[in-house]
């Protein structure tokens, strides 16, 4: 394994066995090996870029109830292409080569399983998106 594979690898936050199986297939055993530890060590960054993303939106997202607030997040991954690609960018420069190789793939699927994870993620943690007022 190259060093760059190494670093990589090293700095990924571990990630409970109980999200590995013997009969699991090769999509959700990618998803728990290698996208979880990625988007956990990536969290505060894509929260950040989702409140920079709600700026560029002039603040529409602070004025929604919870529920239309849900529905933003969900639809702001899945319908704007550009942004949806900027996160995709973000995770997969964290992959190895090996994982990439594997990624390639079965990209089309791996992509739904990274997008929806990254839609939960910013769903469990939509108190951090809170407008803060400066002072």
């Amino acid at each position: 394994m190259d060093s760059r594979s190494e670093q990589l690898l090293d700095m990924r936050p571990e990630i409970g066995q109980g999200n590995f199986h013997t009969d699991m297939g090769s999509d959700e055993r990618f998803q728990n090996q290698t996208l979880r530890p990625i988007i956990k060590l990536q969290n505060y960054l894509i929260i950040e870029v989702f409140k920079n993303y709600i700026r560029k939106h002039k603040g529409a997202f602070y004025e929604l109830t919870l529920e239309k607030r849900m529905e933003f997040i969900e639809n702001s991954i899945q319908k704007d292409i550009k942004f949806r690609n900027s996160l995709k960018g973000m995770i997969i420069g964290h992959f190895t080569v090996e994982e990439y190789q594997n990624y390639i793939l079965n990209s089309s699927s791996l992509n739904k399983r990274m997008m929806n994870m990254v839609i939960s993620r910013l769903k469990d943690q939509v108190q951090l998106l809170e407008n803060q007022v400066l002072v």
